[in-house]
């Protein structure tokens, strides 16, 4: 007898329809096709083992186990739960009539558990967008699939109860969740504050322009002097993110394996800080079962490298093409994958390895060859894609001790989400581009005019520092998000010499 249900294949980000077939036929043995992989094929021992747990048996007949189409490459464990029911059904053991309504997965442990799988919400996407509305799914995973609206999903924990309910035996009631309401529960929910930041107050101004256009930013100065602390604080000031964001944040981490079965969406920017140790794949993705990196996990977020210099050249490196197209290409011998990174990137390095060049007070033993070398382990054209380089001071007793309330993050938020609405008023209607960061050479040219004051100036800069032509597109996106902040239309002399002072390691020469 043939069996058919629906499962379904993650790749990148993306989720293909699978067609699981079953025939048990006279004969013997045990065929599994359709490119499944070592993990899939393994299967047939858990799913014996689990049919035996509920009172079933796995046939002692040929069985035939087709996952169409058959030239897409099956990965992972996830297909146990279908691979089990149908081979209840085509052996005749169990009548399943609706069977082929559904999309099933599931990993099945040895007595018959359903663990939770990765990639629910991009399976149920796709089986939406397929016409088919049924999904059973391990109730870990349940409501993260379940904020997909117009799909019935119904969560299970164990083999033996999806059996039942696939016979009409129990009513099992399918997975409600309110997306709206979870969206604006979860929204604006921070830890952190700025107003617990005395002083810094360039550094604050900074963080808010930065958080205002979407630039990247990087933060030099001697340990202590709070550049992690401040890095931290910056998705509190950073716009709320769009439900249409927030899906597109989750399905990267479902992919991941990164969501909880309480945390069905992620509704606040994401915030990734990978050690220095990490290695290239790690940072932007791939491996032999394509999986995205921190560089996607921080898509609509933030990205902190902290001490910089410490992560590898080589892994830096890296970051220089997701910067510029926000997103990366992940191209092997017999696939190629692209995952969004979309990020901010925020980054911050002593001046040097003893951490006191230019200190005020301290003096640096490293010697000038020693910070030179240091400094130089961050390459030019990384840092031409990094739009603001900020000197962080220590602060000294007098402004910790101060009595005066420092700003909060609401407060600087509210400046942040005027500016961004003027972007967006902007930008309507221009596909890749979405704040001032993204700007492109021929819209800075149209969008960021200056007045003859502000060109003498931004000449001179140029001159005298030696900028390269992205630094000189760098310096007017920044010009036209101090701007916005100001709520003006024009770019006047006061925004582009603001603009100038984030360019500091240009200034000083430093990793020239």
């Amino acid at each position: 007898m043939l069996a058919k249900t629906y499962g379904s294949s993650v790749f990148g980000v993306s989720a293909s329809l699978i067609t699981i077939e079953t025939n048990v036929s006279q004969g013997t043995k045990c065929f599994l096709v359709g490119l499944p992989d070592s993990t899939i094929k393994e299967s047939i021992l858990r799913v014996e083992s689990a049919l035996k747990q509920i009172g079933f048996f796995f046939p002692r007949r040929k069985v035939i186990i087709n996952l169409a189409p058959a030239d897409i490459r099956k990965e992972g464990s996830a297909y146990d739960l279908p691979i089990a029911l149908s081979i209840l059904h085509a052996s005749e053991q169990i009548s399943f009539p609706d069977l082929d309504h559904y999309v099933i997965m599931g990993e099945l442990g040895l007595n018959g558990d359903l663990r939770p799988i990765k990639g629910a919400l991009p399976m149920v996407l796709e089986a939406k967008k397929q016409g088919v509305f049924k999904i059973i799914l391990p109730k870990q995973n349940a409501n993260e699939a379940a904020i997909v609206s117009e799909v019935e999903v119904f969560g299970m924990e164990t083999l033996q109860e999806t059996v039942q309910f696939l016979r009409g035996k129990t009513i099992h009631h399918k997975t409600l969740i309110s997306i709206d309401e979870l969206f604006t529960q979860q929204t604006n929910n921070f830890e952190l504050d700025f107003s617990n930041v005395q002083g810094q107050a360039h550094a604050k101004r900074a963080m808010e322009i930065a958080a205002a256009g979407a630039h990247n930013l990087i933060m030099i100065g001697p340990p202590g002097a709070g550049k992690t602390m401040l890095a931290k604080r910056i998705a509190s000031i950073l716009p709320p993110m769009t439900l249409q964001e927030a899906l597109e944040t989750t399905k990267i981490h479902s992919v991941a394996g990164k969501l909880s079965d309480k945390k069905a969406l992620i509704a606040n920017r994401p915030f990734r800080s990978p050690h220095h140790s990490i290695s290239s794949v790690a940072l932007i993705g791939g491996g032999s079962v394509p999986q995205p990196g921190e560089i996607s996990l921080a898509h609509h977020g933030v990205l902190f490298l902290d001490e910089l210099p410490e992560f590898s050249r080589h892994v830096l490196e890296v970051l220089r093409q997701p910067l510029e197209d926000r997103s990366i290409h992940i191209s092997r011998a017999r696939w190629v994958v692209e995952f969004p990174a979309n990020f901010m990137l925020i980054a911050s390095m002593n001046p040097c390895p003893c951490g006191f060049y230019n200190h005020p007070i301290k003096t640096c033993t490293c010697g000038s060859e020693n910070v030179r070398k240091y400094l130089n382990k961050i390459s030019g054209p990384l840092l031409d894609r990094i739009d603001m380089h900020v000197e962080i001071t220590p602060i000294y007793y007098e402004e910790m001790t101060s009595e005066k309330p420092a700003e909060n993050s609401e407060t600087i938020r509210q400046r942040v989400i005027k500016a961004v609405d003027m972007q967006k008023k902007r930008f309507e209607g221009s596909a890749n581009t979405y704040s001032n960061a993204s700007m492109s050479s021929q819209m800075v040219k149209e969008i960021c005019q200056l007045d003859t004051a502000s060109q003498q100036l931004l000449k001179r800069a140029m001159d005298n520092l030696q900028l390269s032509a992205r630094a000189y597109d760098r310096i007017l996106k920044l010009a036209r998000t101090i701007a916005d902040l100001s709520q003006k239309h024009q770019i006047d002399l006061t925004h582009v010499a603001e603009a100038i002072t984030y360019r500091n390691l240009d200034r000083e020469n430093w990793a020239g």
